[in-house]
């Protein structure tokens, strides 16, 4: 079967004329993240989505290092110190080949990498941070469990002290990277005279670590989605995040991802217009193409404007990201609509396709499959609605 890529340009995309907003080096950033893409996933991403495969996962996260996409935004340790906006867009142009694409970055670089740079030790970062930065090692990110996804903190897995080391037992669920990670950050409950929650670096090769691949899934299949079971885990005791205690540590380390995922989105959103937009100028039906119909173009128009605003809304928290920070309410805005709209852009651009739509010759429905993990993994759109309404009365509606 041969596998119809969306186009690349954006120049049809770009109405409101979002690139003049760009410095020249954005836009390098932009470009080269795209071309590593077009030569190392474009080529194969379908098949590695149908066969629900990733056969190259570790030649491509070599790529991947190479050209600094891992932890591009923390400083030192051999990360590239890129800023928010660089990272935003590395994150749209990676989604606009795969969600599962971007997830193998967001997790590497937000969550696995976020966690050792901001809460672990200087030993835990001169050991793991390097080596992942290159894609030499892989992170994955251990905080969702079977029964407990959005209430992480009534997580089951444990943390015991047993003489200077710890043993944890538990089992987490629905990982990113989980069966090829060297290295997983995982939380667990350590009790209260211990401070609650805490975080450890737990190398996949000690006894006891499992992860077994999680294969029965319609959702990017693009991706290594991985159970974690540890069973008796034995660390050392400096195997611990030393300062952080409760959920403000994991917590922090999903704000960076959600981040990436705001970008992210819209790339997957691009891609699925710009495949529509390009078939509907190509389709013909009634003796002309089906661009050229009212209700096409309306469609074409409410995709474009929601594209459009999404991007605007990711670059300006980009920018203040850059700036300030940004609080949590702030990123769960940009998650909740731009993951929202990505997805429906994708359904209304399977429509435009008609039965192409369904076929994987054409990009519009492995993006909008995908989509549906993006909208409930690193906060369900729920939990952001609640987030927003908790920021706007100051009332917890989750408690």
């Amino acid at each position: 079967m041969s596998h119809k890529q969306a186009p690349k340009t954006i120049r049809p995309l770009d109405l409101a004329d979002i690139d003049d907003q760009l410095s020249e080096e954005e836009k390098a950033i932009r470009q080269a993240v795209r071309h590593t893409c077009e030569q190392e996933v474009d080529p194969y991403i379908a098949q590695w989505f149908e066969s629900g495969e990733m056969p190259a996962l570790r030649e491509l996260a070599k790529k991947f290092g190479e050209v600094g996409l891992f932890g591009m935004h923390l400083e030192g340790y051999g990360c590239a110190g890129m800023s928010a906006v660089d990272y935003g867009l590395a994150c749209l142009e990676l989604e606009a080949s795969d969600s599962g694409i971007r997830s193998l970055v967001s997790v590497q670089g937000s969550l696995a990498m976020f966690g050792i740079w901001r809460w672990g030790t200087e030993e835990q970062k001169q050991e793991w941070l390097p080596q992942m930065a290159t894609g030499e090692a892989i992170g994955c990110f251990g905080l969702t469990e079977p029964d407990h996804g959005s209430d992480p903190g009534s997580m089951r897995t444990r943390a015991r002290r047993d003489g200077d080391d710890w043993v944890l037992d538990g089992t987490k669920m629905w990982i990113t990277n989980g069966s090829v990670a060297d290295a997983a950050v995982v939380w667990a409950n350590a009790g209260e005279e211990n401070g609650g929650i805490r975080g450890f670096v737990v190398p996949t090769d000690t006894a006891g670590f499992s992860a077994p691949e999680i294969k029965h899934k319609m959702s990017l299949r693009a991706s290594v989605t991985s159970e974690l079971v540890l069973d008796g885990v034995r660390l050392p005791g400096d195997a611990i995040f030393p300062e952080v205690r409760g959920l403000k540590g994991p917590l922090s380390c999903l704000n960076e991802a959600r981040y990436g995922i705001l970008w992210g989105a819209m790339g997957s959103a691009r891609s699925a217009f710009s495949a529509a937009l390009d078939y509907s100028t190509q389709r013909t039906q009634f003796g002309r193409p089906i661009a050229g119909f009212q209700l096409t173009q309306n469609k074409l128009a409410h995709m474009s404007n929601e594209l459009t605003l999404g991007t605007l809304l990711a670059l300006h928290l980009g920018r203040r990201k850059d700036a300030v920070g940004l609080r949590p309410d702030q990123v769960s805005i940009g998650k909740l609509n731009n993951v929202s709209k990505a997805i429906e852009i994708c359904r209304t651009a399977r429509t435009i396709l008609g039965a192409n739509g369904i076929s994987l010759e054409y990009p519009v429905i492995r993006h909008m499959n995908n989509l549906e993990s993006v909208l409930t993994y690193e906060g369900t759109p729920e939990m952001h609605t609640l987030m927003i309404g908790q920021s706007l009365t100051g009332e917890a509606a989750y408690r």
